[in-house]
């Protein structure tokens, strides 16, 4: 275990000395930070107090007062100038701010109101139901359609929750994610380590358990760190120096299995861990740790809605210890059923025998499969559909005289090297589908981005131009899809691909203002874009109404398809 801390201090080292905005300090929650209270005066006149914390202020232009005719509305107080390098000039408040609400006020009161910490952190908006007979109803972040976004509702469920319960929800959602595409690669890696190995049926638990707890460990130390870097670190993770070595380390450890060579630590170093693993067979746990790190880094940039939630909560509370529990308790719920699947399957195997080279030979295609799937995003469309042509070719040359036996599987590897041999002619053409490779000579199908669409959308890369733009969308009382984008976001193509290409989805945004905001590059323009709605990565869909609120319980965190896209656009319409 000491070459696993060394190895996650010397990974994590890098990027918390590197990046100079990490936070220097703790942020207070929302309520802490700004502390509302109300009180009815002699006069009949309705009080609203907030004391502002030193270090924050309340934004005047976000203060709303919803449910009450404008007669009824407080004459706001003047208000302190404030210039944000990002934002420009801005009217706020700081230490204190009170609202005078006449005394023939009635009705229910939607407060509306959003603060920020002068360290670089702004709380999402928030909405105070008031009864003007004297009593807050709720408090929570804005809602208008009556709701929280999965990511939201997990964070606020998470301030209100204990951390057993806490950590008991979080443990499911890993249990859920363990099926989802981001983390049923890793199935074949530690397939490969338990059976690959010969291990027996309690070598194999051993592995796999120190595998698990590896990913975990790392899953959790890289979602504080994301707590406190924000996209900068997913940007790290994606950086081509690194993904090049994870790709080249998984053809290293293809290599073996088709009997290229003994892959072999140094002398000392094997002497030494021998002596360690003496008695022992199938593997070690060093190996089994280095993997189930690397599987952690793999499933590092995924961005779900639970991670998301789990993010928005230490980022707003602060507490990052327990971040760190329930990120753990995430990481081990994807890993307890890969690790049930190898070793309640490894009791059924037959004995050590032959068969393990063909099991070998069967890994060492997995690994080169993951090879490219690391590299999915660095490479050109047309070099990626060749070289999984190639690789299928290859798997199925390799397979034939294994299922000379079997009459009736005969016919999977001849498909695998026809459908190989088409990926190959349409990466000569210019192809980027692996399901139409034909496509450059048919015409059809749905191109990465058709031109109707692409003309639609206007790509921003900093704040300024990103309020312009939503302006001018509130003047024209138009809806906007605000897109968080990023060249080396695998999903963000993904959905260019097989959701916005689609002329279904464009005929349902039609009037609709599409902006996409490129937080590709780490610069303080697109963490101030990121910080504008507290997401924590691309991709991630924020519905902007016409009259300028977003829809936060509508918010799209991470992939998702075109059916489900026009099914929850169709809602928020619906809704108004």
């Amino acid at each position: 275990m000491r070459v696993l801390l060394l190895f996650l201090t010397f990974l994590l080292a890098g990027p918390l000395q590197a990046n100079p905005f990490a936070p220097k300090s703790d942020f207070l929650p929302v309520n802490q930070a700004f502390v509302l209270s109300q009180d009815r005066l002699p006069s009949g006149q309705m009080r609203l107090y907030f004391q502002i914390k030193d270090g924050y202020y309340l934004y005047q232009k976000r203060l709303k007062f919803d449910g009450i005719p404008v007669d009824q509305q407080p004459q706001l107080p003047a208000a302190l100038n404030h210039h944000d390098e990002f934002f420009g000039d801005s009217a706020v408040y700081r230490t204190e701010l009170e609202l005078l609400l006449p005394a023939n006020a009635t009705g229910e009161l939607r407060l509306g109101w959003q603060g920020c910490a002068d360290a670089g952190l702004c709380y999402p908006p928030q909405t105070t139901v008031i009864d003007l007979g004297g009593q807050a109803v709720s408090a929570a972040p804005a809602a208008p359609d009556g709701g929280q976004a999965s990511d939201q509702a997990l964070a606020s469920g998470l301030q209100h929750s204990s951390l057993a319960w806490s950590l008991l929800a979080f443990f499911g959602l890993g249990l859920l994610l363990a099926f989802t595409p981001c983390s049923l690669p890793m199935l074949p890696i530690l397939a490969g380590l338990v059976m690959g190995n010969g291990a027996s049926a309690r070598r194999g638990w051993i592995l796999a358990g120190v595998y698990v707890l590896s990913m975990a460990l790392v899953y959790a130390a890289l979602g504080v760190v994301a707590a406190l870097l924000g996209a900068s670190l997913q940007a790290w993770l994606q950086q081509p120096w690194l993904l090049g070595s994870l790709a080249g380390l998984f053809v290293i450890l293809a290599l073996p299995m088709f009997g290229a060579f003994e892959l072999q630590l140094p002398a000392a170093v094997r002497d030494r861990l021998d002596r360690a693993g003496q008695g022992t067979r199938g593997g070690n746990l060093y190996g089994a740790a280095l993997l189930g790190a690397l599987s952690g880094l793999l499933m590092g940039p995924c961005m779900t809605a639970p991670l998301a939630g789990a993010l928005l909560y230490i980022a707003q509370s602060g507490d990052v210890v327990q971040g760190a529990l329930v990120l753990f308790s995430l990481g081990l719920g994807m890993g307890v059923p890969l690790l049930l699947l190898v070793t309640l399957g490894n009791r059924y195997l037959p004995r050590p025998g032959s068969w393990m080279n063909l099991v070998k030979g069967v890994f060492g295609f997995v690994f080169l499969a993951m090879a490219l799937y690391t590299l999915r995003s660095l490479l050109p469309e047309p070099l990626l559909l060749a070289l999984v042509g190639a690789w299928l070719i290859a798997l199925a040359w390799a397979a034939w005289p294994a299922l000379q036996r079997l009459p009736a599987l005969r016919a999977l590897p001849l498909l695998g090297a026809l459908w190989g041999g088409l990926l190959l002619v349409g990466a000569a053409a210019g192809g980027n589908d692996l399901w139409q490779p034909l496509q450059p000579f048919t015409g059809g199908g749905a191109a990465p981005m058709s031109s109707a669409h692409d003309e639609r959308v206007i790509t921003i890369d900093n704040p300024q131009d990103l309020q312009r733009e939503l302006d001018a969308a509130k003047a024209r009382n138009q809806w906007v899809l605000v897109d968080y984008y990023a060249d080396w976001c695998v999903s963000c193509k993904v959905m260019e691909k097989q959701v916005f290409a689609r002329g279904d989805v464009q005929a349902s945004l039609d009037g609709v203002q599409l902006l996409r905001l490129d937080v590709t590059a780490d610069t303080p323009a697109s963490r101030a874009l990121l910080q504008r709605y507290q997401v924590p990565g691309p991709p991630s869909l924020i519905w902007i109404g016409p009259e300028g609120d977003e829809r936060r319980a509508r918010r799209i965190t991470g992939e998702i398809d075109a059916a489900a896209f026009l099914q929850h656009w169709a809602q928020i319409r619906s809704q108004g």
